[in-house]
Parts: structure tokens; C-alpha cells; sequence
């Protein structure tokens, strides 16, 4: 008996739930949300904003949901699950709150130390991924988010390391996950900020 490949592997009756479209695979699964993805960047880099407009909790929730919103019920809704990673449930929305606030100081310049543009939009991904406020999409979410904030800032979207969705388990997204693991335990955003502008 042959194994399947891992993009073809069946999603489990628990993966599904909340599924709004009749996807089997993760493959397929990938696909729809991707499709949906495009979507929302279109509509991201089509429409510029002020950079306290992105920051603002009720545009990234509205961002959320724009992504996912043909392939999950649950899209722009707070989990209420905890996960291996992120905040406790009840603590999202006051995670999210504190880091609007945080990024009004950042543009305010108020805040001791000032950031330059890419390391404030990277810095502000990152507190997005690591709040994890949604029960899935959380990744791409927060490296769209950051897309939104570079593009209010005047700067060009991240290349996030180049054409891959970052969804598979590749070395590109092993990669990624060592600059996040680098910011978690080092507190140094350098690699994420470097892996965000490789081509």
C-alpha cells in the first residue's frame, strides 16, 4: 500500500469543522484558501491607508476575514480554544488592544526607541503571530498584516522569502520558523527581518 502524500493526507472530521466548501484534502484545503488569500492582498495593496488605520484591532479582524471568509465560518472570529502556541483565549483581545497601543506609540515616534519602517511592520507581524488570535490562518494573516503596514508606511510589500504560501513543510518554511523560534527566544527580529526581503 503506498502512503499518501502529505498535501494529499484527508482532513480529519475535526479539520473540517467550519468548512464552508466540500474540501477533502489538504491539498484542496490549501488551494481555497489561497484563492480566497488573493482576494484579500488584492484588496490590501489596491487600497492604501494610513498606517493607524492598519493597526487598528477591528481592520485586522475585517482583514481575517476578508482572507478566509469563502472557505470558514469562523473567519474573523476569535478563537476560543488554546493552542499549543499563543495567548490564552480570554486574553486575545486584550493582547490585541496592547499592541494597538504599542503601535500608536511606534508611529507617534513616542516610544524609546524608534524603529525604521521594515523592522516596525516586521515587529508588528510578529506580536500578531504570537498573539495567534484565530484558530487558524494566524501566519498568513500576520504577514499580510505586515504587508498593510509597510505599504501605509510608503515601502513595497515582503517578499516573506519568495514564492512559497509558506503552508508546507519545505525548508523555505523551515526557515521561517527559525526566525520566529530566533525572535521567541533571543528576542532578535533580525533573522525575520532579513528572511522577510529574500527573494
Amino acid at each position: 500500500m503506498s502512503e499518501l502524500a502529505p498535501g494529499n493526507t484527508p482532513l480529519t472530521e475535526e479539520e473540517k469543522r467550519g468548512l464552508l466548501l466540500p474540501v477533502q484534502t489538504r491539498d484542496d484545503l490549501n488551494r481555497a484558501e489561497q484563492d480566497n488569500i488573493l482576494l484579500a492582498q488584492r484588496w490590501v495593496i489596491g487600497s492604501r491607508r494610513r498606517p493607524r488605520a492598519v493597526t487598528r484591532e477591528t481592520w485586522l479582524v475585517s482583514l481575517h476575514k476578508r482572507m478566509y471568509e469563502e472557505v470558514w465560518a469562523w473567519a474573523g472570529r476569535y478563537r476560543d480554544t488554546e493552542k499549543n502556541i499563543g495567548v490564552l483565549p480570554w486574553e486575545v483581545r486584550v493582547y490585541m488592544r496592547d499592541l494597538e497601543a504599542d503601535a500608536d506609540a511606534w508611529l507617534a515616534n513616542t516610544s524609546p526607541t524608534r524603529y525604521g519602517n521594515d523592522e516596525l511592520a516586521i515587529r508588528f507581524g510578529y506580536r500578531l503571530v504570537c498573539i495567534h488570535p484565530f484558530p487558524n490562518g494566524n501566519g498568513r494573516w500576520s504577514r499580510l498584516a505586515s504587508d498593510a503596514l509597510i505599504l501605509a508606511l510608503g515601502g513595497y510589500p515582503f517578499t516573506w522569502g519568495g514564492a512559497s504560501l509558506l503552508t508546507e513543510h519545505d525548508a523555505l518554511r523551515g526557515d521561517y520558523i527559525a526566525a520566529l523560534q530566533t525572535a521567541d527566544f533571543d528576542g532578535d527580529l533580525r533573522p525575520l527581518m532579513t528572511f522577510a526581503r529574500r527573494a
